[in-house]
């Protein structure tokens, strides 16, 4: 428990500096993150006997990122499309090495992952306001970026307290044995609560941040679930062990994958018009 609490306590503080700096320093951090979760996702599915294509992978993901880090749309579909063309034609190419569901599996690796990290990056890069604040001063992109890392963390911590306190019923007994649905609303509960404080403290709707706040604690959770099934299907337990107490960069970013992009075009869609 203490290795956890120093890992988790240490990872905020980096992931602070990272927001807070912003430009390359957090698109560089995003990227690193984005890398090491293609690798652990790719090991997993070898874990099974598959050969996923990790160089078509490490090219789409990292094509997508520079393209969110000059906010190129064009190149992040270009480095997505291109990604996923050679991941398929490994299977000819390379037939015998890579099988059909190999490369299914690349391709469908390449959009989960890459997609949302290219999404947290053109988050943190949006602009459109100040926030002032007793703690701090914030453009929108920093601001948003805090909202959905707060959220998806708050989703996770209240869903772990009301779960461990009352839970009885189970979520989904057959993916993720521990999650019952007691700690579920609590998550929601919790969640919709922590969005709507930070919304007042950024002086922004609060009903639109509570509603943003259920949105986030709903994929937050379905995002553990994919996570869940797919360690349930390639027999691994954690993605891996970079961060000492928490398993790997995909076991602490499941959920993020689908947060980033529900705050981004919220973002897009509610505060900047």
């Amino acid at each position: 428990m203490i290795t956890r609490i120093i890992s988790g306590v240490l990872g905020i503080g980096i992931a602070a500096y990272a927001i807070q700096r912003g430009g390359t320093v957090f698109a560089s951090a995003a990227a690193v993150l984005a890398v090491l979760a293609w690798f652990e996702y790719t090991r997993a599915f070898s874990h099974r006997g598959g050969n996923p294509a990790l160089f078509s992978g490490l090219l789409g993901i990292g094509g997508m990122l520079y393209g969110a880090y000059l906010g190129q749309l064009d190149i992040v579909l270009m480095a997505l499309t291109g990604a996923s063309l050679l991941a398929l034609l490994t299977s000819v190419l390379l037939r015998g090495d890579v099988s059909v569901p190999d490369v299914c599996a690349s391709v469908a690796g390449i959009a989960y992952i890459g997609l949302p990290f290219a999404h947290l990056v053109m988050l943190r890069f949006l602009s459109g306001g100040v926030y002032v604040t007793p703690v701090e001063t914030f453009t929108l992109g920093t601001a948003m970026v805090w909202v959905m890392f707060i959220g998806t963390w708050a989703s996770d911590s209240f869903a772990y307290f009301a779960g461990r306190a009352f839970g009885s019923h189970k979520l989904a007994p057959a993916i993720s044995p521990n999650k019952t649905i007691e700690g579920f609303l609590g998550g929601l509960a919790g969640t919709t609560a922590a969005v709507a404080g930070l919304g007042w403290l950024l002086q922004m709707p609060l009903t639109q941040m509570a509603g943003l706040g259920a949105a986030i604690a709903v994929l937050a959770t379905l995002g553990d679930l994919v996570e869940s099934i797919m360690k349930r299907y390639t027999g691994i337990k954690d993605s891996g062990a970079i961060i000492p107490g928490h398993g790997g960069i995909w076991d602490r970013f499941d959920s993020v994958l689908f947060t980033a992009p529900l705050v981004y075009y919220y973002t897009m869609y509610f505060v900047l018009r």
